[in-house]
């Protein structure tokens, strides 16, 4: 028997909507990609412009609406309608109109795909990920936020920038808040297996010191407002990693990816959404790693943490 058609639903047709429908129609994670969006004419030209290229993409369908009825019986929903980011506005103040957003929108889409495992791309995402799971009563494993995961990528980008090396080859962490806050994992970081901070520079190469990875760390954490600057909104990385996280559930992965959830049974971190390395499959996102840390990581995790549960309380959640 045919195995049954998978379906991605993503809401909101903006910059970030549209780099996730696009990167997965190119990437070919679902047989049906749904935009939905109350802006009409903008779902609808959207729509239309991808249609125009499906003959160069895996198979697939890709229909929009400005009704929550087009995401019907979808596998995956990705939030990414929310307010958008100003120049020199933080995520944290974004708050209130996206919380606002959610409210208005979850509760329909929640009835006409139950069983979706629900993705929160929208900023501030862990405030955003945890009013969801409020809003909609399904159990933590079913709603998560993106996270840390771009963040996590820009990390692994600088470091092989700077150590001349492919990006495929480092694996490092960003975890925390999805902001200001967020903590690099330098102690459990490495290259090809060389943990970050035994690395030898190459021939012609600088090592990765203290000032190299002080300058990393600023830079991912500000990468964001620069790009805004520039062109008004971040879209394509965040596109290609919310894709990413899509197609580790849909295709039952297993991959671990610093998503935002509840960590329940981490001491301390049980009653907020941030990010840890978590198993990303099918069922959503449930079982976290526990990552070696130095005492300044823990620390600033909890700090971290303190930071966002100070934010949740301000709304009420």
């Amino acid at each position: 028997m045919e195995a049954r058609p998978t379906k991605l639903a993503i809401i909101g047709a903006g910059a970030v909507g549209t780099a996730v429908a696009y990167a997965s129609l190119i990437r070919g994670v679902a047989r049906t990609i749904a935009l939905m969006d109350i802006n009409t004419p903008k779902v609808t030209a959207e729509v239309l412009d991808m249609s125009h290229g499906l003959e160069f993409v895996p198979r697939a369908d890709i229909i929009g609406d400005d009704d929550v009825s087009v995401c019907a019986d979808a596998d995956v929903v990705v939030f990414t309608a929310g307010a958008k980011q100003k120049p020199g506005q933080s995520r944290l103040e974004l708050a209130e109109a996206t919380i606002g957003l959610t409210k208005a929108i979850m509760p329909g889409v929640l009835d006409v795909a139950p069983n979706a495992v629900y993705i929160m791309v929208t900023n501030p995402v862990d405030i955003v990920t945890y009013a969801a799971l409020k809003i909609s009563g399904l159990p933590n494993n079913q709603v998560f936020g993106s996270g840390t995961v771009l963040d996590s990528s820009r990390l692994r980008f600088l470091i092989a920038q700077h150590c001349d090396v492919a990006v495929q080859n480092v694996h490092a962490y960003i975890v925390g808040e999805h902001g200001d806050s967020e903590i690099p994992l330098w102690s459990s970081a490495s290259i090809g297996g060389v943990p970050l901070l035994d690395w030898k520079p190459l021939p012609g190469g600088q090592a990765i010191d203290v000032a190299a990875r002080e300058r990393i760390h600023h830079e991912v954490v500000h990468s964001a407002y620069k790009i805004i600057e520039g062109k008004g909104a971040t879209n394509y990385a965040i596109g290609l990693a919310a894709t990413r996280i899509v197609e580790a559930v849909l295709n039952n992965e297993h991959r671990v990816l610093p998503v935002s959830t509840v960590a329940k049974g981490y001491e301390g971190l049980d009653d907020v959404c941030l990010s840890l390395p978590t198993i990303v499959d099918r069922a959503g996102a449930e079982t976290r790693l526990e990552m070696p840390m130095s005492d300044e990581e823990r620390g600033g995790l909890m700090k971290s943490a303190a930071t966002l549960r100070e934010m949740q309380d301000k709304f009420g959640l």
